[in-house]
């Protein structure tokens, strides 16, 4: 699972570091679009409008391996 914040103010879009947000709110913290979004700030122009999208991991890991 990947989730990208994007700036509705500056338009600016980056992936977040979910381990790091772990870290810093703790593991029992929901990870939910209503939890997180409350807590985050743009760092380039400090607007809080922020949206979050949310990206399952579709790669085929080691799907190579498995068929040999």
């Amino acid at each position: 699972m990947s989730v990208t914040a994007g700036c509705l103010e500056c338009h600016r879009h980056q992936a977040l570091d979910l381990p790091a947000l772990r870290d810093r709110f703790g593991a029992d913290e929901s990870a939910t679009e209503w939890d997180l979004r409350p807590k985050m700030k743009c760092a380039v122009c400090g607007g809080r409008r922020v949206t979050l999208t949310y990206s399952p991991d579709t790669s085929p890991k080691d799907l190579y391996r498995k068929s040999r």
